[in-house]
């Protein structure tokens, strides 16, 4: 069973945040406002904060910018993640992955099936590994950023929590790139 290791101490990621929408500005963002209280809360720093139009290019492009970004190791999108013909943020994260981590999808539908029934199937959650940055795109709406970071990512980037955790395996994601 999962729990928190106390005698561990905590590391705080340092975590951007993208929005992606055409309707929205960043002072309208409050999914992505969700997202940073959250994250402060739980101890962690934002490193960055931006809003994209649903753009595949642009998204991948910012995505990559960030993923080369030393001082970057966690980056959320927020928005762009349904059926529509507009939502490209799951096919601009996978433009980008070396890895992608499926069961993250799956623990986010589980998440939702509880919440909102079968409606959860119209998201299209994702996560994956790119240049030793982790990176999860999560639906536009607030309710669904809740439910990623608070029944998630709050316990998965927590270096605490037992019986494993993304941050413990942060300094072997490029290990690969490192090896002659």
């Amino acid at each position: 069973m999962s729990k928190l290791d106390l005698s561990r101490e905590f590391i705080p990621c340092r975590i951007a945040v993208l929005a992606v929408s055409d309707t929205r500005s960043l002072a309208e963002d409050t999914s992505g406002d969700i997202l940073v209280q959250r994250l402060e809360e739980a101890g962690h720093r934002l490193a960055a904060r931006h809003i994209l139009r649903d753009d595949r290019e642009a998204i991948a492009g910012q995505l990559r910018a960030w993923c080369a970004d030393p001082e970057i190791d966690v980056i959320l999108t927020t928005g762009g993640t349904g059926l529509t013909g507009r939502d490209v943020s799951v096919e601009a994260h996978r433009d980008v992955y070396e890895k992608e981590i499926e069961a993250f999808g799956t623990v986010f539908t589980h998440v939702s099936m509880a919440k909102i029934g079968t409606s959860a199937v119209q998201s299209r959650a994702t996560g994956g590994v790119s240049n030793g940055t982790y990176l999860f795109a999560l639906p536009g709406s607030g309710g669904a950023c809740k439910d990623a970071w608070d029944e998630i990512l709050v316990k998965q980037l927590d270096y605490r929590h037992r019986p494993c955790n993304f941050v413990e395996i942060m300094p072997r994601l490029d290990e690969h790139k490192r090896r002659k």
